[in-house]
């Protein structure tokens, strides 16, 4: 008889948030203990744009979260070709008065 293998995650994807949510922007902050990560619809002409979700990561998984971004980018790039790297419009604000990176 086989014993269950106890290292296997059971994760629930619940149908609404398997409907995902589109962002064109992610803002990136940090302090000593945590990394946030607030993602963003900016949409063109429209001044204005909303915190669509905001993910909260320890630094030692924002570490392995970059591992695996730089990993599946790689594969993504072997199978379709470079990814084109386009700037940002003109005028967007990189600092909204903190610490703050943009991806």
């Amino acid at each position: 008889m086989e014993e269950p293998n106890n290292s296997q995650l059971n994760i629930e994807l619940s149908e609404e948030i398997a409907e995902g949510i589109y962002s064109n922007l992610a803002i990136i902050t940090h302090s000593n203990s945590e990394f946030v990560v607030d993602f963003i619809k900016m949409m063109p002409g429209v001044p204005k744009a909303k915190v669509k979700s905001r993910v909260i990561l320890t630094p030692q998984h924002a570490k392995r979260l970059m591992k695996a971004l730089k990993d599946n980018i790689s594969k993504f790039e072997q199978i379709h070709g470079a990814i084109k790297d386009t700037d940002m419009p003109n005028g967007f604000p990189l600092n909204f008065g903190g610490p703050a990176a943009q991806a």
